[in-house]
């Protein structure tokens, strides 16, 4: 029975004799991506004109809910969310050295909060930098950065319980969450806390946009980041992302009009 013998199954021809089908365009969008990163951060480095980043809306928060929490005399929380160096980590990094800055000028009591042990040191070390910038370093208390548990819902109790006692006046809550996130908000809210929040989460945005008085949407978790630090590899690659995105959907907006008018010649270019 001919017709049942599988036909040998022969691979398609190099393109252009060294690259597998289908990744052409991938890989000169990545050489052409990663030069273009590396020039921004160059320029950023050297001091050089780069596109300004636009200040969030709820950037302006910030200074707010520290100062309501010193007016108050009650403590400001942050929590990095869940995971690990990971890049909105990073961000939420960088966002809590600017909002210990702010605690450490105004005398506010600064409670940091994690569920991962491998975060611990590094937000214990940023809050000390932060306060020893502002030259007051005996006013850091490292029993104020916390591990509470690895485990996601005990965590959630521990900062729900510490919310309940220290009556926390301010809860910054920066990062990837889950399902801890509209507990923890909500235990925020009882408490009486002007509360925001960034979350690149797009399943999570919803609780938070509801439950927060501020919310960072999305990427502008990583635009708080790089406006606050000022840091050239952060504002470099923010801006080469942002260029990209910008690139992309004009590449889909061309693609949809070449697809109806009915030439494949672009699309298939594009998809190489």
């Amino acid at each position: 029975m001919p017709w049942a013998i599988a036909a040998p199954n022969t691979p398609p021809p190099p393109t252009w004799g060294i690259f597998t089908p289908g990744t052409v365009g991938q890989f000169f969008f990545v050489i052409v991506y990663s030069a273009v990163i590396y020039w921004l951060i160059s320029r950023a480095k050297a001091g050089m004109p780069v596109p300004e980043i636009r200040k969030i809306a709820g950037l302006d928060a910030f200074d707010e809910a520290v100062g309501r929490a010193t007016e108050m005399g009650r403590p400001v929380h942050f929590t990095p969310g869940f995971y690990a160096f990971s890049s909105h980590t990073l961000a939420a990094f960088s966002i809590l050295a600017h909002v210990a800055s702010l605690c450490a000028r105004y005398d506010t009591r600064l409670i940091v909060t994690t569920l991962n042990a491998t975060n611990h040191p590094v937000l214990e070390e940023i809050v000390r930098q932060a306060y020893l910038e502002v030259g007051k370093p005996d006013s850091f208390n490292r029993e104020d950065v916390r591990y509470l548990s690895g485990y996601q819902f005990a965590y959630t109790a521990g900062v729900v319980g510490i919310f309940h006692r220290e009556k926390v006046a301010a809860n910054f809550m920066m990062g990837w969450f889950l399902g801890e996130a509209l507990v923890i908000a909500e235990a925020g809210a009882l408490a009486g806390a002007i509360q925001i929040a960034g979350c690149p989460a797009v399943v999570q945005l919803p609780y938070l946009v509801a439950s927060c008085d501020y919310a960072l949407i999305g990427d502008e978790l990583y635009a708080a980041s790089a406006y606050l630090s000022k840091d050239p590899v952060m504002v470099g690659t923010l801006i080469a992302v942002d260029w990209f995105k910008m690139f992309i959907t004009g590449l889909i907006v061309i693609g949809v009009v070449f697809a109806n008018l009915g030439s494949k010649a672009f699309m298939n270019f594009i998809t190489k």
